[in-house]
């Protein structure tokens, strides 16, 4: 864990709402906090060498693994998104997306996917994809890729803001790189979601399956669409499901026709807090 990230996750937000002093003193004291934060940081593990003691782990279904893990997609997990000397062993409500993976996924996880996971965090979703899809290939982007605790010579871990245009362009894109599954659990912002899904539809292929988690983020949270913009990404898909046109200036006119004559369908589904949206291609 690099010095600026911890500063950006866990104080940058705290400093912009501070008083004066109150800013001298997080500054003088940042360093010291760092240093403390990132010697109790999980050490990186290695799914490799991990698997061969833990065979047993392949035949788990997401359920157990996301829990194993730590990921808060399943039913329980620790809440990940502490410091790290904050972290307790108390578990806590997870997102419940398991069911939803398993009826999507569950007779493609013998097969050679190829898997690209945008907002990866600390990695725990993907140690659980490593071991339920045990042929595939994990692409995995986050904005602070040094805070990945996995390795594995079937994970590939990368920077990318999926808030840039030009970043999904050169990072995916422009490189012609082709997926069967697409996980969009990044920043949860209006526009993200809406260019992350409209700008890489194109990379899926054929069967393919595209997921967006906390669809209803920028409908239910003003951070997340701060300026109360419209249509969401969820209306978006509710009107195209109901065969109702749309228009969205972060959609080019060469995008929708492709989403539109490409899609095979679109469901979303109520977690325990959140909506979650799996999208087929045809």
């Amino acid at each position: 864990m690099k010095f600026n990230t911890f500063y950006e996750i866990y104080y940058s937000h705290r400093v912009k709402k501070s008083s004066f002093l109150l800013k001298l003193y997080i500054f003088i004291t940042l360093p010291i906090n760092y240093l403390i934060n990132k010697i109790k940081l999980q050490s990186i593990i290695n799914l490799d060498n991990f698997a061969n003691k833990n065979q047993n782990l392949f035949e788990k279904d997401l359920k157990f693994l996301f829990e194993f893990f730590n990921s808060d997609k399943g039913e329980k997990f620790i809440n990940q998104y502490l410091k790290p000397i904050k972290l307790k062993n108390n578990l806590i409500d997870g997102h419940l997306y398991h069911n939803f993976y398993e009826q999507y996924l569950r007779e493609r996880k013998q097969e050679r996917l190829k898997i690209l996971e945008l907002g990866s965090f600390k990695g725990n979703a993907t140690a659980a994809f490593f071991f339920y899809f045990q042929n595939s290939i994990i692409s995995s982007g986050d904005l602070y890729p040094d805070l990945f605790r996995y390795r594995s010579k079937r994970i590939k871990n990368f920077f990318i803001n999926n808030s840039l245009d030009t970043e999904l362009n050169s990072k995916i894109i422009d490189k012609q790189l082709k997926f069967d599954l697409i996980v969009e659990d990044a920043g949860h912002y209006f526009k993200d979601q809406i260019i992350s899904l409209f700008m890489l539809f194109g990379t899926l292929n054929s069967k393919g399956i595209f997921v967006i988690e906390e669809l209803d983020f920028p409908d239910t949270r003003k951070d997340m669409n701060e300026k109360n913009e419209s249509p969401t990404l969820k209306e978006i898909l509710i009107s195209i499901k109901q065969n109702q046109d749309f228009e969205s200036t972060y959609v080019s006119k060469h995008q929708k026709e492709y989403f539109l004559n490409n899609f095979s369908s679109i469901e979303i589904f109520k977690g325990k807090f959140n909506e979650i949206a799996f999208i087929k291609k045809k």
